[in-house]
């Protein structure tokens, strides 16, 4: 007999249409938000799958960048998201409260276009 339990280990959400926040300007960017790790799971790349996870579906979903923003105080998430090429966009930033101070990255995201055979 088998057995195979599934346990979460990582969620994200993303947003794909519609405003969020100050974070998207624009009907071709996607965001991200909420991304959590098990601590117990960190160190084994399911940040980083999430991330990329994220790109993929903003991606396919026809947007041409993915922002997102995050706390100035949690440096590791900084690192995790710089990996798969999201950059600083500190024209962005932004405080949904006084006190809370929001960093905004950005991901230009190419899109994927039909080959052109010659």
């Amino acid at each position: 007999m088998t057995s195979c339990a599934a346990v979460v280990v990582g969620s994200v959400a993303v947003v794909l249409t519609g405003p969020f926040g100050e974070v998207t300007r624009s009907p071709t960017e996607a965001a991200f938000r909420m991304l959590v790790v098990d601590p117990a799971a960190r160190g084994r790349g399911v940040g980083e799958t999430l991330v990329r996870a994220c790109l993929d579906q903003a991606r396919a979903a026809g947007r041409a960048r993915m922002v997102l923003s995050t706390s100035t105080e949690v440096r590791s998430a900084h690192r995790l998201y710089e990996r798969p090429g999201v950059t600083r966009l500190p024209e962005r930033d932004w405080s949904p409260s006084p006190g809370i101070e929001l960093l905004v990255y950005a991901r230009e995201l190419q899109l994927n276009r039909p080959r052109r055979w010659r």
